[in-house]
């Protein structure tokens, strides 16, 4: 893969082949960089040569309108694709493509197909974040063999990355909003587009927006996650809770499980790495949830630069709530009429299982958003080496509450012609609500088992 070497930093591709230190933070200096030459997030301030490319300019939170459920309007509706991708010219645009997107023209040559958009570079977040991971950059440091965080504060840890763990690191640990309560659907259509919805309520709150978060004894907690599982009634009334912990190698991620028909609360030690991902179906891992997360201890990561890609980004169009879910899920792939690529860098990464360690996906490939440090695409290899799964996620800035994500994640496996489409909100009562509060005795055992009382 060709690599624009103009776009590293200095010394990334000597540093990236190196072990992991144990030292990550960079000098005041190079730091002062951000919100310079660099955005405030770590990403390049100017825009490419030719213009395709724009400066960064964030989105104000008045960028649209909010309708009375929380759903936004589109700031970019009277724009139409400058081109489309088809498998026709897929060619053309190889170099611009990962090997998963280019693998969907060859599987779906008749209906796969990417709107190409003018490029927007409005993803944000307030203030006091960006002064956090300013912060980092010169404090944050990787423990635990790369596998932890020490001197963390908020979000991206490692704004101006030397190698491909603190990339991911940035992903992991980006800014979602501090918390989040959000009713979510999820799809796994058979090769001829039957499916049935399996609907969810998620809760999601960072350590320091805990009510009772103590910033002179931070612990070793990242995030908690809670996943009730609201419809089918098969399935309804399950509920998974998660403790995230920064450094997962010292004290792995707890996690433990409701069981509706047991009226039983089990630790859970299956929730990570490659156990099963919730009521789906087998198409995903726990890992592949947020397209990655978790400790990355079972990986070799190697930075292999930045490249400009086509992702999949501003996608208000499919996140509609005139939409039914039916409009979005077709045989083979989701409606691709309602996506939006828009031309961006991306970081490169590679993830290659380490000898002696176990996952079903050997190796990885990360396309990660410089604006956001989201993943916008992740290729996923078998142990033959053969392209397997392709996952695409669909970034949306949540401009009114300066928080970049997603409108939708998807994960195609190319061998069996299902897929899984993850987020979607479209016909529920109300969109993500960013105002969640709670302490952490929301998040106990003891809490689950009322959550999952039907």
């Amino acid at each position: 893969m060709k690599i624009t070497k103009s776009l590293f930093h200095a010394g990334v591709l000597g540093l990236s082949l190196l072990a992991t230190s144990v030292m990550a933070a960079v000098p005041a200096a190079e730091a002062d960089k951000l919100g310079k030459s660099l955005t405030p997030m770590g990403a390049e301030m100017a825009g490419n040569a030719d213009g395709s490319i724009p400066a960064w300019k964030p989105l104000p939170k008045n960028a649209g309108s909010v309708d009375s459920k929380g759903f936004l309007s589109n700031p970019y509706a009277s724009e139409q694709p400058l081109f489309t991708i088809t498998a026709k010219d897929a060619d053309k645009y190889k170099d611009k493509l990962a090997p998963g997107q280019y693998a969907m023209f060859k599987r779906y040559p008749e209906t796969f197909k990417m709107p190409v958009y003018p490029s927007h570079r409005g993803a944000t977040v307030p203030d006091d974040v960006f002064a956090a991971i300013k912060k980092n950059a010169t404090s944050t440091n990787l423990v635990s063999g790369g596998n932890g965080l020490e001197n963390f504060d908020t979000a991206v840890p490692f704004p101006i990355p030397k190698t491909g763990v603190e990339v991911i690191w940035n992903h992991i640990t980006r800014y979602r909003g501090g918390s989040v309560t959000r009713l979510v659907t999820q799809a796994t259509p058979q090769p001829n587009g039957s499916y049935s919805l399996v609907y969810f309520q998620d809760q999601f709150v960072f350590r320091d927006k805990m009510k009772d978060y103590d910033p002179a004894n931070p612990g070793n907690i990242l995030f908690y996650f809670k996943q009730k599982v609201t419809a089918p009634a098969r399935l309804a009334g399950g509920v998974l809770l998660v403790h995230e912990t920064l450094d997962q190698v010292k004290e792995p991620r707890s996690a433990w499980v409701y069981n509706a028909g047991q009226r039983r609360v089990r630790r859970a030690p299956q929730v990570s790495y490659d156990g099963p991902g919730t009521a789906a179906d087998g198409l995903r891992t726990s890992d592949n949830l947020d397209m990655y997360n978790g400790a990355p201890d079972r990986y070799d990561w190697k930075l292999e630069g930045k490249k400009e890609m086509y992702i999949a980004s501003d996608s208000y169009k499919l996140d509609d709530p005139k939409l039914k879910y039916s409009d979005i899920i077709k045989a083979g792939h989701i409606n691709q009429d309602l996506a939006r690529y828009e031309l961006r860098r991306v970081w490169h990464v590679t993830a290659t299982l380490k000898e002696g360690q176990r996952h079903i996906y050997a190796k990885r490939d990360f396309y990660i958003d410089e604006d956001t440090w989201q993943a916008a695409v992740i290729d996923h290899y078998d142990g033959r080496g053969q392209l397997w799964r392709v996952a695409e996620a669909h970034a949306e800035n949540y401009y009114d509450k300066q928080v970049p994500w997603y409108a939708l994640e998807t994960l195609y496996d190319l061998q069996s012609g299902r897929y899984l489409a993850l987020g979607m909100k479209n016909e529920e009562k109300s969109a993500y609500d960013f105002g969640f509060t709670a302490t952490t005795s929301d998040f106990t055992p003891a809490a689950l088992r009322q959550d999952g009382v039907r």
